[in-house]
């Protein structure tokens, strides 16, 4: 159960909303093949939820300080977004929850650690932007997941208290961030799995965003 009645939902994006976690898993892994490198799964995994700067730390304390990130970074993303283009698939559960918040009138904002250009991308040829009322992206806050930034500034532009807004993640960066904002949390595993701290941090854990809505309606 909710411990309070729902004001605000804040949703990431990559992995929640879109599948889009696999598709940059796999061009990071085949990018660094094609160069002579392994990437472990469990590397990548580490980056999930991190903005860019957490994920240059990470890949460099694996490859190395002599590791050439920015043409690594720049051909990964090049590989990603060629996929990308070809259509981006909307998470299970997606549509329903939002008819659901916009029926109930709870306003809704989008906090990714992605730019704004790849929100374009991938949430605007879905019909999925207009469903929002804010985005928070790179670039709109200091101090990216998991530190509370992205999520304090989209309960300040949706106008509702932080410990009044229902925060969707899937990742362990964003579940801490979302925590630390003092948001309800919920996670809704993708590619990382529900760890101890998770069941700590949130209220619940989700195995779909079909779950979270059922989880606010009994609360509305």
């Amino acid at each position: 159960m909710l411990p309070r009645p729902v004001r605000g939902v804040v949703f990431d994006m990559d992995g929640l909303l879109v599948d889009t976690e696999a598709v940059f898993r796999d061009a990071m892994i085949e990018v660094s093949e094609r160069h002579g490198h392994e990437l472990p799964l469990e590397v990548f995994l580490r980056m999930v939820g991190l903005p860019r700067e957490g994920s240059r730390l990470v890949a460099m304390s694996h490859f190395g300080d002599d590791f050439d990130y920015e043409p690594w970074i720049g051909e990964v993303s090049d590989a990603a977004h060629a996929r990308l283009q070809v259509g981006v698939t909307v998470k299970t559960g997606v549509l329903e929850l939002l008819d659901h918040l916009e029926a109930a009138n709870i306003p809704r904002a989008v906090a990714t650690s992605s730019g704004h250009t790849t929100v374009e991308l991938q949430l605007g040829r879905n019909g999925l932007l207009p469903r929002f009322q804010t985005v928070v992206a790179a670039g709109d806050y200091a101090r990216g997941k998991p530190a509370p930034d992205p999520f304090l500034e989209a309960a300040r532009r949706l106008g509702v208290e932080a410990s009044t807004c229902l925060a969707l993640e899937d990742s362990h960066h964003g579940v801490r961030a979302a925590h630390a904002a003092g948001m309800m949390t919920v996670m809704v595993p993708d590619l990382l799995e529900a760890t101890a701290e998770m069941h700590d941090l949130c209220i619940t854990i989700a195995q779909s965003l079909h779950d979270v809505r059922s989880l606010i309606a009994r609360k509305i």
